[in-house]
């Protein structure tokens, strides 16, 4: 069962009960307060509804991500993903090497917190990942 949390023009925000993995699929370019609003729509919804295990972002189609909202990201939306109970992310990405260079940046601070992080190519490479802890 997939649950759609968001949907917009710039993310698409989900849940799927057999992974307990929430998915944000993100489609462009955004402000800073859409960005915001759409991690917080799936950390409202572990703490609310479904306990969020499981965090899948695909980045292919996002825009850069400002160094303040980074920031937020690390320091606001990892720590509270970890207290609604976040085990494990899965980051799905082109390999461009802007990107590889901020998702560095954000590796570093989810292993501050006890949450593993990989890197995959593919949604189905990420959920066998998310499988393979059931």
């Amino acid at each position: 069962m997939i649950d759609v949390i968001l949907d917009t023009n710039y993310a698409h925000v989900s849940y799927k009960k057999d992974l307990k993995a929430g998915y944000v699929i993100w489609k462009g370019k955004l402000t800073s307060e859409e960005y915001r609003n759409t991690i917080l729509s799936l950390i409202d919804y572990s703490k609310n509804k479904s306990v969020v295990e499981n965090y899948l972002s695909d980045i292919k189609d996002q825009a850069v991500i400002s160094p303040n909202d980074r920031k937020w990201f690390e320091t606001e939306a990892i720590p509270a993903s970890k207290a609604t109970g976040l085990k494990r992310g899965a980051v799905v990405f082109d390999g461009n090497v802007f990107k590889k260079y901020y998702l560095n940046l954000i590796l570093k601070s989810t292993n501050k917190f006890g949450i593993d992080l990989k890197f995959f190519s593919s949604i189905e490479e990420a959920e066998d990942w998310f499988k393979s802890y059931q």
